[in-house]
C-alpha cells in the first residue's frame, strides 16, 4: 500500500480491563493515540512497508496483552490531518472542585483558585479524558495538604505528579517504566513548571524498589495502574508511608473493588473515600 493512506486499527476486547492493555499495545505498536468508540478502540498509523506482515505482528501482541478475548478489524482511510481532527475532539475539563485539565492548545475558562493543569497527550497515559484518571485526580485533590512527600507509581504523562506538585506538595517522585511516556511527562513537567519539584525516574516500582528508597519516606501515595500490578504492592505502599500516609489506588474495576478494599485492610490501610465513575473504581486508603 503506498504513501497517502492511514491504516485504521479497531480492536473491540471483552471487558476494560482488557481495552486498558490493548491500549497500551496499539500505542506500542505506534498509534500516536488511541479513541474509545462504543466500547472498542480505534487508532490510526502510518501506512507500513508490508502491511500483511505487520498486521499479523499486531494481532500477537494484542493477543499477548489482552488475551484471546478481542476483536481486531483494520480499514484503509484517505491521508488526511488525523491528528489535528484529534486534537479538535479534546477539551478543558474540570475535575473536582479546582482541578482544570487541558491540552495546551486550549484556553480554559477558569474560576479564582483553580489549578490548571497542561497536558501533552502524546503518546502516554493521563489525559483527564480517562475515568480512572478523573477518580485519582479528585481523590488527589482531598488528599494531598501543602508540604506533603507524594510518590506517582506509573506516572504515565505526569498527570498526578503534576497535580501533587499544583496543590503544594514540597517534593514528588514520579516512576515510569516506558521510556516514551517518560520523554512526554518531562515536557509537561517543564510546560506546568514543577520540573524542580518532581524527580522523574525511569524504572520498575517493585517492593524491592521501594524499600531501597526507605520506610516512611513518603505521606502520599499515588497509583493508578491495573489492580493485578497494585496488590503485591500494598504491603510495601505502607511501609514506605510515614504516620498518617495515605494511598490512592485507581485503575480498578468495581468488580475489583471489595478485593482491592480486603488486601489494603490486610497490609494496615483503612478505606477512607471511594470515588466511582463508569466501571472504574478509586480509593483513597489511610494508614491505620
Amino acid at each position: 500500500m503506498g504513501s497517502g493512506k492511514w491504516l485504521v486499527l479497531r480492536v473491540e476486547a471483552a471487558d476494560a480491563e482488557a481495552r486498558a492493555l490493548a491500549a497500551e499495545a496499539l500505542i506500542g505498536l505506534g498509534g500516536t493515540a488511541v479513541e474509545e468508540r462504543d466500547n472498542a478502540l480505534v487508532t490510526y498509523l502510518a501506512a507500513p512497508a508490508d502491511p500483511e506482515g505487520f498486521l499479523a505482528g499486531a494481532e500477537e501482541r494484542l493477543r499477548a496483552a489482552a488475551g484471546r478475548e478481542f476483536r481486531l478489524s483494520w480499514a484503509w482511510e484517505e491521508d488526511q490531518d488525523w491528528t489535528e481532527l484529534w486534537r479538535r475532539g479534546l477539551d478543558a475539563r474540570r475535575v473536582g472542585r479546582r482541578l482544570v485539565v487541558t491540552p495546551p492548545w486550549i484556553q480554559p475558562e477558569t474560576q479564582r483558585g483553580d489549578v490548571v493543569i497542561v497536558i501533552d497527550p502524546g503518546m502516554a497515559f493521563g489525559t483527564g479524558e480517562h475515568a480512572s484518571t478523573r477518580g485519582a485526580l479528585r481523590l488527589l485533590e482531598s488528599a494531598v495538604a501543602p508540604g506533603d512527600r507524594v510518590l506517582d507509581v506509573g506516572t504515565g504523562s505526569g498527570i498526578l505528579a503534576i497535580a501533587a506538585a499544583r496543590l503544594g506538595a514540597r517534593e514528588v517522585l514520579a516512576v515510569e517504566s516506558d521510556p516514551d511516556a517518560v520523554t512526554n511527562a518531562s515536557v509537561n513537567l517543564e510546560r506546568n513548571g514543577v520540573a524542580e519539584r518532581v524527580e522523574l525516574r525511569c524504572d520498575v516500582v517493585d517492593a524491592a524498589y521501594l524499600r531501597a528508597l526507605g520506610p516512611r519516606r513518603f505521606d502520599v501515595i499515588a497509583a493508578n495502574i491495573l489492580s493485578g500490578v497494585l496488590l503485591p504492592l500494598l504491603g510495601a505502599f505502607r511501609e514506605s508511608l510515614d504516620e498518617g500516609g495515605r494511598a490512592i489506588l485507581g485503575g480498578i474495576l468495581r468488580e475489583e473493588a471489595e478485593r482491592v478494599v480486603a488486601a489494603a485492610r490486610e497490609s494496615g490501610f483503612e478505606l477512607a473515600m471511594v470515588d466511582e465513575e463508569e466501571e472504574w473504581w478509586s480509593g483513597l486508603l489511610r494508614v491505620a
